[in-house]
């Protein structure tokens, strides 16, 4: 396919705006005029159109395909969430309306929106009280360790660690480390948990935090977690629980009843909100009694009278961490989801969640090696290590899944895995769409036996090859030159 500027013909035009009929403004200064042409193409409107349609089918999406990416938890967005947040009264609100119509008057349906989102994911969460405005999950860990980092100093010191497993995601230490915190890292034992021996041995009275995920990484319920969560409150510490996950413990397990006191969660993945391409995300992060007091400002209260507005006076907040309150249409359609679903739906939702990756686990464990032979949660970890001994690595596999019509499972991921292949089918698909999968993991496995190249050199249908991916990372040409 061409790019647009290929197609450029001088003179055609899609528009044409007619004579200005207001006086000339004040003519702009001469340093603010383009000395030359913008390198814009000109083409009609059917071309454009046809141009970008033709484009966005290339487009890969949970619309448009099966999308079992282990870790991210891409299940469908219904429809109706999207209804919800093109009502006028929400999308044609001025961000700044709440403080400045007196008290948010003009602003009470919204206001009340992040109200009781906030309600809601706290009876779901065991925790006390949130803050909406975190952007993203890695946003949300990162105000969750600064509430942790204030918390300790009020206290009347600064620890220096934070524990996290080596089966992490990359974003916690990264977070740690941003705060200021050194970082130790747990090795993964032979059972699949966290060494509890080497954690007894580096947590001390400088240990600010332990931060898990809850199913872990490799999709395993940590069964010593209370145990885990008791003995660094012994030493002081608190434990962080990395909400990337909670998609398989909704309504059977909450972080705040298991000894966790900051969670941050992914409304684009648990709530059913878009998610991929770079966003919009949102991650709120939600704190047990001990640290209420510094949750970021402003908050929205309810007063006497049933109204709410939005409180400013919290004088140990660690202050503002987004502008205005977050991301809030991706905080609607979760609201809406939640109402939608309700307490049995949710339960529903984890349940099938679990039995679908367990189906894929039971169906394909033996085609290819699994580290760890144990009932898994939301997402199961296979190996490629028995097809990489014939040069059919997880990077084949992902290529031969894209020319099937399947998005690729996360390959490589968790980094203690090798030739990790982590695979999450969520509970939106249905028995017949994984079965589909399954049998082509399966036909994978047949030809990395024998006919290996029938493998490496996928894809062979796309619009784009294999590609020389270290120089595309390291030399990157993303601009066209007339």
């Amino acid at each position: 396919m061409k790019l647009i500027f290929e197609k450029h013909k001088e003179g055609r035009r899609g528009f044409s705006y007619g004579e200005c009929d207001v006086a000339s403004p004040k003519p702009l200064a001469e340093k603010y005029i383009r000395k030359n042409q913008a390198h814009l193409a000109s083409l009609s409107e059917l071309d454009v159109v046809r141009h970008f349609t033709n484009l966005s089918r290339f487009n890969y999406s949970v619309d448009t395909n099966f999308y079992p990416l282990g870790s991210c938890t891409m299940k469908y967005n219904p429809k109706f969430c999207e209804q919800i947040t093109s009502l006028e009264g929400f999308s044609q609100l001025h961000p700044l309306l709440p403080q400045l119509s007196g008290g948010g008057m003009l602003a009470q349906g919204s206001l009340e929106v992040l109200y009781e989102s906030e309600k809601l994911l706290c009876e779901i969460t065991g925790m006390h009280a949130f803050t909406m405005q975190p952007m993203a999950g890695a946003h949300g860990e990162l105000t969750g360790v600064m509430l942790i980092a204030a918390y300790h100093k009020n206290k009347g010191g600064r620890r220096k660690y934070i524990i996290v497993p080596d089966s992490s995601h990359g974003t916690n230490p990264s977070s740690a480390a941003i705060a200021g915190y050194e970082v130790i890292v747990i090795p993964t034992a032979s059972d699949g948990y966290m060494d509890l021996v080497e954690y007894k041995k580096h947590l001390n009275n400088e240990t600010a935090a332990v931060m898990l995920t809850c199913p872990d990484t490799l999709g395993i319920f940590n069964p010593h977690i209370k145990e885990i969560a008791d003995l660094a409150h012994k030493v002081g510490a608190l434990m962080y629980y990395d909400g990337a996950n909670l998609n398989a413990m909704l309504g059977k397990c909450r972080p705040g009843d298991i000894g966790f006191d900051v969670v941050h969660l992914n409304l684009h993945k648990t709530f059913a909100t878009p998610h991929g391409g770079g966003g919009p995300g949102a991650g709120p992060v939600g704190v047990n009694e001990k640290l209420i007091e510094f949750l970021p400002i402003s908050r929205v209260v309810r007063r006497s009278d049933g109204t709410f507005a939005l409180d400013y006076q919290k004088q140990k907040s660690i202050g503002y961490i987004a502008p205005f309150y977050g991301n809030f249409g991706v905080i609607l359609k979760a609201y809406a989801y939640m109402l939608v679903l309700g307490k049995d739906g949710l339960i529903s939702a984890a349940e099938i969640a679990v039995l679908n990756a367990n189906y894929c686990l039971a169906k394909l464990k033996k085609y290819y090696d699994l580290p760890f032979d144990k009932t898994c949660m939301h997402e199961c970890v296979f190996s490629a290590a028995r097809q990489a001994k014939n040069g059919v690595h997880a990077i084949d596999i992902a290529k031969y899944l894209i020319d099937q019509g399947f998005h690729p499972p996360t390959i490589y991921f968790p980094l203690i895995i090798k030739e990790a292949l982590m695979i999450e089918p969520t509970e939106t698909e249905s028995k017949e769409t994984i079965d589909a999968f399954i049998k082509v993991m399966i036909e994978i496995a047949r030809l990395a036996e024998e006919d290996p190249s029938a493998v490496t050199n996928a894809p062979l249908k796309m619009p784009i090859k294999r590609l020389d991916e270290v120089r595309a990372a390291r030399q990157p040409d993303l601009s066209w030159k007339p």
